[in-house]
């Protein structure tokens, strides 16, 4: 294998059609150039057949062994007839396992020697360690690494998972005895939460080499398709909320209600306040995330495209429409929407929109606010995630998250101690903000 276009050795990708090495799409990229070079036609010499159906297409992560195809734009789990992706990866095994292994081990130990001197911070005057751990990328995987560190610090929903016992404990089968091969458990189900409990417990427990999600990524991949809302779980139970739709015909005046359950609400970026993209840019107000919910709660007239079907006139009609929260959930989040898509136009909406760390009141928008008590309705934010880049299908994703009074940033393998001055900088794509337990004299937004 040859590695060539740049000296990096982070994320090391082999085309499994050439043999070629080249560096991540988040490193320098060259992996997929090399694919798209592949794409232009040849223009001076006539294609054969066989010259047609080499594409370069698929390609190895030289780590982890996750394999991608960059014309699907997804990751691959099935193998050719004869196996021969199967024999790839036993031979990158291999050549872990070779010669160079004495020499490699060496070089770990004295990176993880001088990560564990970076982790070393002054706290009150004191040096402790930074307990946090990053996760690998498995190849475009930094959304759901950004997702699972903000989850990991939402701590009512990640000890109920953290407090499971493994599998072969909970079944009874093997009393006493710890084991964590789940992927051959029967149950899909029973195999995503073993998976996702796991990397949970690996998230806080100091060491200073990433975790690799690859067990969890592979067991998720495989039951997508039953993935259902239509049962009461601990994700509803701490993430479900209950929205009342109204809508009203502006001929006759007929009313129509119905309530539904909610996991996160998705709010406009209105529309007005685009053109401002930094907290401290001068031309025009600052978007708030008050100003998100406004615009996802007032009453709407809904345009020509959305004509509501009258029971009472009995033909589609104009109408108006509004939203009220019935029921708030323990976990709020909400889901700023950065992606704008037309017919022909697809782009990121990069405006700054002022969030509150803490106190945010969602009392104004509840459908009876009289019922609820004066603490029940504040918030705390407990993780941000933030798409960084212009592109729709592009970029990357990392994610802000308070861990006992700290806040830190983990971009992937890599997990920093930042400061709230930062994080209220950050554009933000999905808050968690958790339900205020105990009184406070935090400012409400």
């Amino acid at each position: 294998m040859k590695k060539q276009v740049c000296r990096s050795n982070k994320s090391p990708w082999v085309c499994l059609t050439c043999s070629s090495v080249h560096c991540g799409r988040y490193v320098n990229g060259h992996a997929k150039k090399h694919y798209e070079d592949a794409q232009i036609p040849l223009t001076n010499h006539k294609k054969t057949e066989k010259q047609e159906k080499v594409q370069h297409t698929v390609c190895m992560d030289c780590s982890s062994y996750s394999t991608y195809c960059y014309r699907c734009d997804d990751f691959v789990v099935n193998d050719t007839k004869l196996g021969l992706v199967q024999k790839v990866r036993e031979h990158l095994q291999n050549l872990e396992n070779s010669a160079f292994t004495a020499d490699r081990h060496r070089k770990r130990k004295l990176l993880e020697n001088s990560s564990l001197n970076s982790k070393l911070l002054k706290v009150n005057g004191s040096t402790t360690a930074l307990c946090a751990t990053g996760l690998r990328n498995l190849g475009n995987t930094c959304f759901m690494n950004a997702i699972l560190q903000s989850l990991s610090n939402i701590q009512q929903f990640c000890c109920y998972f953290k407090e499971l016992p493994a599998v072969e404990l909970r079944n009874g089968k093997t009393a006493g005895r710890r084991t964590y091969h789940t992927r051959s458990q029967g149950d899909n189900n029973v195999s995503l939460v073993e998976e996702f409990r796991k990397t949970l417990c690996a998230l806080w427990q100091g060491s200073q080499t990433a975790f690799s999600p690859e067990s969890l990524f592979y067991v998720v991949w495989k039951i997508m398709p039953n993935f259902r809302n239509g049962a009461s779980t601990v994700v509803t139970a701490i993430f479900g909320g209950i929205l009342q739709n109204e809508v009203n015909c502006l001929i006759c005046g007929t009313e129509s209600r119905k309530f539904d359950p909610f996991l996160d609400l998705s709010l406009d970026i209105p529309s007005q306040f685009r053109n401002k993209r930094t907290k401290n840019q001068e031309n025009g107000p600052t978007c708030t995330l008050r100003d998100c919910l406004r615009s996802f709660t007032d009453l709407e007239e809904l345009d020509e495209t959305e004509l509501y079907m009258c029971h009472k006139c009995k033909k589609k009609q104009k109408s108006t429409k509004k939203f009220w929260i019935q029921k708030l959930p323990k976990v709020l989040c909400l889901h700023l929407k950065r992606f704008h898509w037309t017919a022909y136009l697809r782009n990121k909406v990069d405006t700054y929109v002022e969030f509150p760390l803490r106190g945010l009141d969602m009392k104004c928008y509840l459908l009876e606010p009289e019922n609820s008590g004066p603490e029940s309705c504040l918030y705390d934010l407990a993780a941000v995630v933030v798409h960084h880049g212009s592109g729709v299908g592009s970029g990357h994703y990392t994610a802000y998250a308070t861990h006992e009074g700290r806040w830190f940033h983990f971009n992937d393998s890599t997990v920093t101690l930042t400061d709230e001055e930062t994080v209220v900088k950050a554009k933000a794509y999905i808050l968690f903000y958790v339900e205020r337990q105990a009184k406070s004299g935090s400012d409400k937004l």
